[in-house]
């Protein structure tokens, strides 16, 4: 099916100037906007950061229906010519890696490693280096950097244990992977040389391994590829730099985020410390509410269709605001309110259908543990600031706070 229309709304004006999207690339709230115009026109028609036009969803069975239909493709967006909502795709591998690993006979590797087991993540681990990070920050003295110490030591931590990097790299990397996830960047000739340098990284890395002695799923991939020349030198360390940047930017966003929710609800803190074992469903529920997407998810439209008020047409982009849809008052009652016992809680955080997120099992399981530690080590932490004085980082894909200040 390639038309799905959308429950009647006020009719979408078409003699404005375009709204600039995104909106806003804090994440303290959903930006105004968005609520707006899903409850008045949850198709709309708007104008990106590349300078092109694109059709923003706001709403959430709009959302399911894009998500869900072959219609409206991923792929086709590396291509070349395709429309791009910021910086330009450097090579196709890098917008479809999932299609490039599994046409290599790879795919399979790389989900066994973010599935449900997460071998080279056993929970105790995890513990161990969130309560690292956690002593260190209070080693340092009031007020601290959650930011810091917490969510981008955890993530950094977990990516390059995943991966089978040295930890002492991070920060040579983190650097690269927040520029690479920039909207506005100095240049293009910037972006590419940056992500060349992440690039030749990861094939030095491999390049670097004992065959037959994995350090992690680089090493594995390399291994497999090695035999089956699926992919190039190129394109492999391509994938593996994605999904290193993408993996560790994607989940301190969600642990920044998440924390400074959570920090603003000490009620639900002491429920969930007396209640560790509730601890999964208000994941949950931070991950509906969290405001963590600065772009939005980008899919191409391959021949003309109805969708909801609107009337796309080949070769246009959709851009979806899963943010906005998960505080859709038609599938979440009371949206506006943080409910950590939410059930059912059906969000879309991680997309829908065939459309599902590879990393949901790890962002799920690891900020289990990890938010567990925190509400253990630290009972009596707090904001040290008002909540409207957290610096948020501007123009990035994957909205974080520039630091979150603590005390204890």
């Amino acid at each position: 099916m390639t038309a799905w229309q959308a429950p009647a709304s006020e009719e979408c004006p078409h003699d404005k100037p375009l709204p600039h999207y995104p909106f806003s690339t804090r994440g303290d709230r959903l930006a105004p906007e968005l609520g707006e115009l899903r409850s008045r026109c949850p198709v709309a028609r708007v104008s990106t950061n590349s300078g092109e036009q694109a059709w923003l969803v706001t709403g959430y069975e709009l959302a399911q229906h894009v998500l869900r239909d072959r219609f409206y493709s991923r792929s086709v967006l590396a291509e070349a010519d395709s429309p791009g909502q910021d910086a330009p795709i450097l090579a196709p591998e890098l917008l479809d890696a999932m299609n490039h690993l599994q046409k290599a006979g790879l795919r399979d590797e790389v989900l066994r490693s973010l599935g449900r087991d997460q071998p080279e993540l056993p929970a105790d681990w995890v513990a161990g280096i969130t309560g690292e990070g956690l002593d260190a920050m209070v080693g340092d003295g009031s007020p601290g950097d959650l930011q810091r110490c917490f969510a981008e030591w955890v993530a950094a931590q977990c990516m390059c244990r995943l991966i089978g990097l040295p930890f002492e790299d991070r920060d040579w990397l983190a650097v690269r992977a927040d520029l690479d996830l920039t909207m506005v960047t100095p240049s293009q000739e910037d972006l590419a040389r940056n992500w060349e340098e992440i690039r030749a990284y990861m094939e030095a890395h491999m390049d670097g391994r004992r065959p037959g002695a994995p350090r992690g799923l680089a090493d594995r991939l390399a291994d497999l590829n090695a035999a089956r020349q699926g992919l190039t030198a190129r394109q492999l360390s391509n994938i593996l730099a994605v999904l290193f940047v993408s993996g560790y930017e994607d989940f301190a966003s969600f642990l920044g985020v998440a924390a400074f929710n959570l920090l603003q609800r000490p009620d639900v803190m002491s429920a969930v410390r007396e209640r560790p074992e509730t601890m999964p469903q208000c994941v949950e529920e931070l991950l509906r509410c969290s405001v963590v997407l600065g772009n939005a998810i980008p899919r191409f439209v391959t021949g003309d269709a109805e969708l909801g008020p609107a009337r796309v047409k080949e070769g246009e982009m959709i851009l979806l605001s899963l943010d906005a849809v998960n505080y859709d008052s038609a599938a979440f009652s009371d949206p506006e309110t943080f409910d950590p016992a939410r059930s059912p809680n059906p969000h879309l955080r991680f997309g829908y259908g065939r459309h599902h997120c590879p990393g949901a099992h790890l962002v799920r399981r690891q900020s289990d543990v990890a938010f567990r530690v925190l509400l253990d080590r630290l009972p009596g932490i707090r904001l040290a600031v008002p909540p409207e004085e957290v610096p948020w980082h501007p123009n990035r894909m994957a909205i974080m706070p520039a630091g979150i200040p603590v005390t204890w």
